[in-house]
């Protein structure tokens, strides 16, 4: 029996000639759009990791006073005469940093560091005493990110909040950025614990030498290490999810 104009064979080749159903099949540039879009958003958001901590200027600011500090001790043996060069240039960057009009947040907690560990140094006439704040500190650092992975408040994500400006959304609202902060703060733990487990023994020892060599060289290459691996951790999570702020 022949087909009759209008009938199932002129419907049939007017629905092929029109093309796939959007609804059966979405067009894959749009997919691909989305993807790219979230990739971007989860790239950026990896990248202020670094302006979190302060970048390689920020650790330079935090690092060079101890090697300030073994220089100036291994040249006059004079414990007051190191702690007041390592002194001097913590606050030498403070004040280039004002000048510049940049932050000086890192560059004034290296100042602090530094002014406690000269002072501990100088009154107890003990040169390894000014590594004892540092040392400290990164044990007290260490415990801190490892509690506040356990409580489910990452310090990662609580420091990187705030400058991605997801706030704190990431807890409540996107579970896969959470394990993400929770993950990268583990691997801080991880990373930055190398320097008190290798530091602390020659400062017990007594090796000022040794100690202050190995506290330089223990300065930047982990915190690298540790905003590296953050980064890749970052790359891979989904993007933030922007906070919602009551204008009034």
């Amino acid at each position: 029996m022949s087909n009759l104009p209008g009938g199932d064979s002129a419907a049939t080749t007017a629905r092929l000639s029109d093309g796939p159903d959007p609804a059966v099949a979405p067009p894959a540039d749009g997919l691909e759009d989305a993807a790219a879009r979230e990739a971007a958003a989860s790239k950026e958001a990896a990248e202020t990791v670094i302006k979190a901590f302060g970048g390689v200027r920020g650790m330079i600011d935090m690092t060079l006073p101890g090697l300030v500090f073994i220089v100036a001790f291994n040249l006059t043996h004079q414990v007051a005469t190191a702690a007041w060069s390592a002194l001097g240039l913590s606050a030498l960057f403070v004040v280039v940093r004002l000048f510049k009009r940049e932050t000086i947040q890192h560059a004034f907690s290296g100042v602090f560091g530094v002014a406690i560990g000269a002072w501990i140094s100088m009154k107890t006439g003990k040169a390894e005493n000014f590594y004892l704040p540092g040392l400290l500190y990164s044990v007290g650092y260490c415990i801190a990110l490892a509690v506040s992975a356990l409580a489910r408040w990452p310090l990662i994500g609580v420091m990187l909040g705030p400058i991605t400006g997801e706030m704190f959304t990431w807890r409540k609202q996107n579970p896969g950025r959470l394990a993400a902060y929770t993950k990268a703060t583990w691997a801080w733990v991880v990373i930055m614990g190398i320097k008190p487990v290798v530091l602390f023994p020659l400062y017990l020892s007594g090796n000022v030498n040794l100690l202050g060599w190995m506290k330089v060289a223990l300065g930047i290459p982990p915190m690298l290490l540790a905003m590296y691996v953050t980064w890749q951790i970052l790359l891979k999570a989904p993007p933030p999810i922007k906070a919602q702020i009551d204008e009034e």
